[in-house]
């Protein structure tokens, strides 16, 4: 791939995983009330729908990035990754009817054998140091203000 081409075709992928988080969160919606974990399933839905606008926002900015092409690409699919991982853990705890012991707020008594307990941590805490590499490197590629045309 051109590299000149990388940011403005990462940043239209980021518009599209918007829009499907939001076609997403609207049919997910209706399946709230049917999970093993309810309020679980409404955490899913707000928080694909908080994704969703992150994406898309993060995609209208994704293209001022002044970063290289190795760097785009860790911060891009490190991005994708979290936000991912995050939302199947808690598409996991809603529908096992798990996760009190990674997401207690979230899940309340919600509570599954020790192997769904264990995959749902293990997925949910894979996506903080991806979500903090890719954040890291967004910042820094946003270090130097644009440049003013007359």
């Amino acid at each position: 791939m051109n590299p000149p081409n990388l940011l403005p075709r990462q940043a239209h992928r980021l518009l599209q995983l918007g829009i499907a988080l939001l076609l997403f969160t609207s049919f997910e919606g209706f399946a709230v009330p049917y999970l093993a974990a309810p309020h679980l399933g409404r955490s899913v839905h707000t928080l694909s729908g908080l994704s969703a606008i992150l994406m898309v926002a993060l995609g209208l900015v994704w293209s001022r990035l002044e970063l290289g092409v190795g760097s785009s690409r860790i911060a891009f699919w490190f991005l994708v990754n979290s936000d991912l991982a995050t939302i199947l853990a808690f598409v996991l705890a809603a529908l096992w009817g798990a996760g009190s012991s990674t997401m207690p707020l979230a899940a309340g008594p919600a509570h599954g054998s020790a192997i769904q307990e264990g995959l749902i941590a293990a997925v949910i805490y894979s996506a903080a140091p991806t979500g903090i590499v890719s954040f890291g490197l967004m910042l820094w590629g946003l270090r130097h203000a644009p440049s003013v045309r007359a």
